[in-house]
């Protein structure tokens, strides 16, 4: 199941990537390029910097076909209808919701420190969408006051506090995914932000 839903995360990231790589003006290799960015960005940094290899998707090249697929049918569906807002921005959430977790669990079998399993599971889940903003000229969600990276940090201290107060790791991986989802829906359909920081002159 769990690896259903990341094929259908990889799936999400891969539309956005092609969507903003449209509005960039790409040309097709550029769309393919940014879809596999976005998609299997954060889970390639996360295997480099724990020595992880084979790398995900070099391991599983279905990986690599589903992005593929997806950039193709986006392609081919923005030629005729409009592209889906609100409802790709929702899928959105649960994607970096799901990368978020899954990339602090790989972390936390590691053996690895709280504090690096928090950032591991952030940088899964956000740096896809990092690379897509930087590479279509865009400042990065993450840096730009939504709440993004920070429902990630939220939800995966939400994980590791549910385990150490002795829930048990199925069930805290739920409540930490579904509270990565809850912030960053919050973000988009509640316009919640954090507080940006301005010099004057």
């Amino acid at each position: 199941m769990l690896y259903l839903l990341d094929l259908i995360g990889v799936a999400v990231f891969a539309v956005s990537g092609v969507l903003a790589a449209g509005r960039a003006g790409l040309d097709l290799l550029g769309v393919l390029v940014i879809a596999a960015v976005t998609a299997i960005g954060g889970g390639t940094l996360r295997d480099l910097l724990l020595g992880r290899h084979p790398i995900f998707w070099i391991r599983d090249t279905r990986y690599l076909q589903v992005i593929l697929a997806s950039a193709v049918a986006t392609v081919l569906y923005v030629r005729f209808f409009p592209p889906p807002g609100i409802a790709l921005l929702l899928a959105d959430a649960l994607g970096l919701a799901l990368f978020a977790i899954t990339g602090a669990q790989i972390a936390e079998a590691a053996r690895l420190s709280p504090l690096i399993v928090v950032l591991t599971g952030t940088m899964t889940g956000a740096a896809g969408g990092v690379l897509r903003d930087v590479l279509t000229n865009r400042v990065p969600l993450l840096l730009s006051g939504d709440i993004y990276g920070s429902a990630a940090i939220g939800g995966i201290t939400l994980y590791l506090l549910l385990q150490r107060c002795g829930m048990g790791r199925r069930l805290a991986f739920y409540i930490g995914f579904a509270g990565i989802a809850a912030l960053r829906l919050g973000g988009i359909l509640g316009d919640w932000s954090l507080p940006t920081f301005r010099l004057a002159g």
